[in-house]
């Protein structure tokens, strides 16, 4: 019972971390449905576990019911998991998740219905996932990995890099240290896709110069 409490405390702990607007441990387990979800799938999973398989879809779709975040209990959830809002949130059978993890409103951490047996992503420690982002298949996203709001991510991303785009891709960010998953900043952050489309069109615009300048010479040239 002690070490529940415990778990239950450092779970407590992490929201009034990562949220500013949590005023105290006794608000937070009270309203907080990400807490609330998180609670209720320790007892689907345990009855999962146990092949009591009935009642532990009852406790989820409960649960499902009362937060809006469904969580499947086969998924495997480590500790402090924290779920910011998390209406929408999604996490599938197969799922593995780390310690410290930071999820956002809307996001799936879902299969693309082409595998079988582990079909759904594993997430690291310290792993964060912004607003309404896709993690779907059975591959690994890093410790200390960041997958931005809205990116689309189908395959592994490593530890301590970015995921940003649709699909994703990876942006590396070596030699900065990363103590918490929420350290990310997703305003900011560029997308390497349009960085790359904003490059082309640079060289369009170059090109369309050179191309008129070329023109007024033959122009100008006696017949």
């Amino acid at each position: 019972m002690a070490k529940r409490v415990t778990r239950l405390g450092g779970l407590l702990a992490a929201y009034q971390r990562r949220d500013p607007a949590a005023r105290s441990k006794l608000e937070i387990f009270l309203l907080y449905p990400g807490v609330h979800a998180v609670l209720y799938h320790r007892v689907a999973h345990w009855l999962y576990v146990r092949r009591r398989l009935f009642l532990a879809r009852c406790v989820s779709q409960w649960s499902r019911f009362w937060t809006g975040i469904e969580i499947h209990p086969g998924a495997t959830i480590g500790r402090r998991l924290v779920i910011d809002h998390g209406m929408g949130v999604i996490i599938g059978e197969t799922t593995e998740i780390g310690d410290d993890c930071l999820i956002y409103q809307g996001v799936t951490l879902g299969g693309t219905g082409k595998d079988t047996g582990k079909r759904h992503p594993t997430l690291g420690s310290n792993v964060l996932v912004g607003s309404g982002a896709k993690v779907l298949g059975p591959f690994t996203v890093g410790d200390n990995a960041r997958i931005a709001a809205g990116a689309v991510v189908l395959s592994a991303v490593p530890p301590d890099c970015t995921a940003v785009g649709v699909p994703a891709r990876i942006v590396r960010h070596e030699g900065n240290p990363v103590y918490y998953a929420d350290d990310v900043d997703q305003i900011h952050m560029e997308d390497p896709i349009l960085a790359d489309m904003a490059a082309m069109s640079r060289r369009i615009e170059c090109l369309e110069e050179e191309l008129r300048k070329l023109l007024e010479n033959q122009k100008e040239r006696p017949a």
